[in-house]
């Protein structure tokens, strides 16, 4: 071992003498100019980020900005569906070609790779990283004022390997109005901590339902918490989104692009 010099720029040793953090970003593609990165994450599954997240890429498109999609949720890829994309990913001499929806969006996922979307994808931990940080470097995304990451639920593996590998910028944690509401959104946001990326806010998915009929709100899963969550976390509420069976049928027929969701309007606009 030679000597120290006490330059831990040009070092790759991990001493105790060690003062500076080491990076693991993962390079850019050189065919990528992508402005900000924000991640949408949730502490457990079943909570609609996924949904989330391709409405936030949708409205952000409409309002004129350059937008792409990484799905992040390897094992358990929704994002093309719910564009209604079929065709498979292409490739040239300068990497992975992101697939381009009818508004715009770019996206890229491992549906898109596979031959049978409905394969399952079997890979342990060290896979599955590897393959978020290759869409990373390995995808010419042209320019992009924000790409949407949709990570999977919970603080394993994969969301590390976001946190770590790749520029991320903020996140957003998506919760429902349950009991366990506080425990779940607060371990999101410790990771979150840890890992020194600021948390833009919550949203609260499934929040009420509004009667056809009568108009009244009903508070199907329970009352909200989200607002007592967020001022002890000294984080803001982006948005309140509502029960729709419309929009739900819009995304089984790969058209959420078609949804409003005018509850994202204000965050939208922050971003522009």
């Amino acid at each position: 071992m030679s000597e120290c010099n006490h330059d831990c720029s040009s070092c790759s040793q991990n001493c105790s003498d060690r003062t500076e953090k080491q990076s693991f970003l993962q390079p850019m593609n050189k065919f990528s100019n992508i402005k900000k990165v924000i991640g949408v994450v949730s502490g457990k599954g079943g909570v609609g980020k996924s949904l989330v997240t391709c409405l936030l890429a949708s409205k952000a498109q409409k309002a004129g900005l350059k937008v792409g999609v990484l799905d992040a949720d390897v094992t358990g890829p929704s994002v093309p569906k719910s564009f209604g994309i079929t065709s498979k990913a292409l490739q040239n001499e300068n990497g992975l070609l992101p697939t381009v929806t009818d508004s715009g969006i770019k996206m890229m996922s491992i549906n898109l790779l596979l031959e049978d979307e409905n394969a399952p994808v079997v890979w342990r931990g060290p896979v599955i990283s590897g393959v978020i940080q290759q869409f990373w470097s390995d995808v010419c995304w042209g320019d992009i004022d924000y790409l949407f990451v949709d990570m999977p639920p919970g603080t394993g593996d994969v969301a590390l390997t976001v946190f770590q590998s790749l520029p991320v910028d903020g996140i957003i944690i998506v919760s429902t109005p349950q009991d366990l509401v506080k425990m779940i959104v607060n371990k999101a946001y410790n990771m979150a901590q840890l890992m020194d990326v600021p948390v833009l806010g919550l949203i609260e998915n499934m929040s009420y339902f509004t009667c056809p009929d009568c108009g009244k709100k009903h508070s199907i899963f329970g009352e909200s918490k989200i607002d007592e969550t967020a001022a002890e976390l000294n984080v803001p509420v982006i948005a309140k989104l509502p029960i729709n069976p419309e929009n739900a049928q819009l995304v089984d027929k790969g058209r959420v692009e078609d949804i409003a969701c005018n509850e994202l309007d204000e965050f939208i606009n922050a971003l522009k």
